[in-house]
């Protein structure tokens, strides 16, 4: 690429893996940094022309250092314990889950570059109630600068690959069932994915959101993002808003007392989410009130539905993390945790603390996976992957990791797949060097894969998000994950592949899709059958979206981005690995984590940045 990656956010650990962060003290670890005094702007009109118009291509533009490539890796903070507690009402249906996991309905990010705290929990025996856990969320979102001299743009991306009626960001789709169909004038793509393939795949930026303003010695983080038939929900500076798909117009606008600190990847049927916030703006004399309050959000009214707060003792609990599985809405941290009904608020269950073990986290979706820690401080301790019931927090299954596995990542809660470092073997910061293929049922282990950082891209950031993985899929009980960069067939190029594990065997079936000279590719989410990608493009070229046939691996192109060099540079500004990314309905949703002070006063940058083909 011609570019050279951004920086990585503060707090990323070291890409070989080293100096990972303890897990967190009781109360998390520390909260999203001063954010900037009002919101984010509504949407800029085009210019005249219209955003992303032609311009004059550069004279013999400079060819792109070999292997340069975009984005790092989000690092979080350590797990916390939880317990669990009273019984609750019945659950509905999910929403998708973000990297990984399949949302039920509406599509959102919740994870990405954001901190959230997970609670800390005691252990619960098998058929005991549930603890909430967390660890604490160091978000460090992604850098949005988006220098964007023509076109702005949202590119919507889906992170999960669910019912498609609502999306959630994230970068990373579970096992989609049937997805809403897509817009366009072409036919579908086959294997009963729901995006249609459009008469012209040429895109355009239909809108852009401004990124809220910061004071030159504070950030905001602005985690969570959501998509559904008809709204697109973007997390800002203390409020969620809520932007017609298509047009960008502003629908609706929720005001918080101050910033988001995490957001479910997860909604409900109904267009349910939920989110973690602080009580209060953050000051110089006080940077941080803690992320003390869990809400639930109606995409579809546009209204906060309720806020609770957790205690121990007299003391409110500072939340790592929160996702949404059925009706139920989890949220936990290393000192406690709750469960709610997403839409009354009635208290369900909360952990009950123990002396040797916590809920680091949990992951959400079709269903309730939690990751407990058992152990004593310093030794050898162990993961217990239990799958729990919503409403109860009754143990359903478990499966017991190898003493020493640290931190473990839910990349799909249906069907269970797992990823961990074991021994600090990745060697890259990704997070991943095994994926764990787990029987929901028995808690038995299916299979065991092999995933060496230096051969695979894919993304997880478990020492604290605990659903926070990216660039994979998981579909047709099938892994789908790319492989790193190598070199292509032209000078200075580079390109991948992504390819397929069986979730039964644990091997590679054979099918591969390459990304093409110059472009690398990663999975979105599935769409049916079918698995939705995004390819990175050369320096010359715009990016775009395809869809690649669960049986025969045929590659079909749903999106192409303009080529210019303003809107290329917008778009590469906000890729897979570290911003929120969905995709439905030949809308192509990009948005930011994190929003900073530009460094120039000529530098611009976007909150989200929307592509589309009508």
């Amino acid at each position: 690429m011609s570019q050279p990656p951004p920086p990585p956010p503060p707090n990323e650990p070291p890409k070989d893996g080293s100096g990972a962060p303890q897990d967190p003290p009781p109360g998390g670890f520390g909260a999203p940094q001063d954010p900037p005094p009002g919101g984010f702007g509504a949407p800029q009109a085009p210019p005249p022309g219209g955003f992303g118009a032609p311009q004059a291509p550069p004279q013999a533009p400079p060819q792109p250092p070999q292997g340069a490539g975009y984005g790092y890796p989000q690092t979080p903070p350590p797990p916390s314990q939880p317990g669990y507690g009273h019984p609750g009402q019945q659950p509905a249906q999910p929403g998708y889950g973000y990297p990984g996991q399949q949302p039920a309905q509406p599509y959102g990010y919740g994870y990405p570059q954001q901190p959230p705290t997970y609670p800390m929990q005691p252990q619960a025996a098998p058929g005991g109630g549930r603890k909430i856990s967390a660890q604490a969320l160091i978000i460090i979102a992604a850098v949005v600068a988006v220098a964007l001299i023509i076109g702005g743009g949202v590119w919507y991306s889906s992170s999960g690959g669910g019912d498609g009626k609502n999306n959630s960001a994230g970068s990373g789709g579970t096992d989609g069932k049937k997805d809403k169909g897509g817009s366009g004038g072409g036919g579908t793509t086959g294997s009963n994915g729901g995006e249609k393939v459009p008469a012209d795949t040429s895109s355009k930026v239909l809108f852009q959101v401004p990124a809220p303003s910061v004071t030159a010695s504070s950030s905001v983080t602005t985690v969570g993002s959501w998509l559904t038939d008809k709204v697109y929900a973007k997390s800002g500076n203390a409020e969620v808003v809520g932007y017609d798909p298509g047009s960008g117009a502003k629908l609706w606008t929720i005001k918080l007392p101050g910033p988001v600190c995490s957001a479910s990847r997860h909604a409900t049927d109904a267009g349910r989410t939920a989110i973690v916030y602080e009580p209060a703006m953050p000051t110089k004399s006080q940077p941080s009130h803690g992320c003390s309050e869990v809400a639930a959000l109606d995409l579809a009214a546009g209204k906060e539905l309720w806020a609770k707060s957790v205690k121990s003792g007299d003391q409110k609990i500072s939340l790592d993390n929160v996702t949404v599985s059925a009706n139920t809405v989890a949220t936990g941290s290393t000192s406690g945790g709750a469960a709610f009904d997403i839409s009354t608020g009635k208290a369900l269950w909360a952990p009950k603390p123990t002396d040797s073990c916590y809920d680091a986290g949990y992951a959400g979706g079709t269903k309730l996976v939690a990751v407990r820690k058992c152990g004593a401080y310093g030794s050898a301790r162990q993961l217990h992957i239990q799958t729990i019931d919503p409403v109860s927090g009754k143990v359903i299954s478990e499966y017991k990791m190898s003493p020493g596995i640290e931190y473990a990542s839910v990349v799909s809660t249906d069907p269970l797949v797992v990823a961990a470092d074991v021994g600090d073997t990745a060697g890259d910061g990704s997070g991943i060097s095994d994926f764990f293929s787990i029987d929901n049922k028995t808690g038995r282990l299916r299979t065991r894969i092999s995933a060496p950082g230096k051969t695979y891209a894919a993304k997880c950031d478990g020492i604290s998000k605990t659903e926070a993985c990216t660039m994979l899929a998981v579909g047709n009980d099938r892994l789908y994950i790319p492989t790193e960069e190598h070199d292509g067939t032209g000078q200075y190029s580079q390109t991948n592949e992504i390819v397929a594990f069986d979730l039964g065997t644990g091997k590679q079936t054979g099918q591969r899709a390459n990304a093409g000279d110059g472009y690398t590719i990663s999975p979105l989410r599935m769409d049916g059958e079918n698995i939705l990608a995004y390819k990175r493009p050369p320096y010359d070229k715009g990016g775009q979206v395809v869809s690649i046939d669960g049986t025969t691996f045929k590659e079909t192109k749903l999106l192409e981005n303009p080529a210019t060099r303003s809107v290329r540079d917008a778009e590469t500004s906000m890729l897979p690995d570290y911003a929120e990314i969905l995709y439905g309905d030949g809308r192509l949703y990009m948005s930011a984590v994190y929003a900073h002070k530009p460094t120039s006063s000529d530098e611009k940058e976007y909150l989200a940045i929307v592509f589309g083909t009508r």
